[in-house]
């Protein structure tokens, strides 16, 4: 089953950007997965396997 993920969800990553922040908002879903720093609002984008591999969890995911 595949996970869906919605524009305006935050997410904790693995790994901690070089601002030493974990938590990022994402602003674009499809094929890549755009996400910016909740912290110095850098963006980068993703591929799918990539950012579900990277992916710790979801905080604030709707069911």
């Amino acid at each position: 089953m595949e996970k869906t993920y919605k524009l305006g969800d935050t997410v904790i990553m693995k790994k901690p950007h070089a601002c030493k922040e974990n938590e990022w908002l994402i602003t674009r879903v499809g094929v890549d997965i755009k996400l910016k720093c909740k912290k110095c609002n850098r963006e980068i984008m993703l591929d799918r396997f990539d950012f579900e591999k990277k992916l710790r969890r979801v905080l604030n995911e709707e069911n």
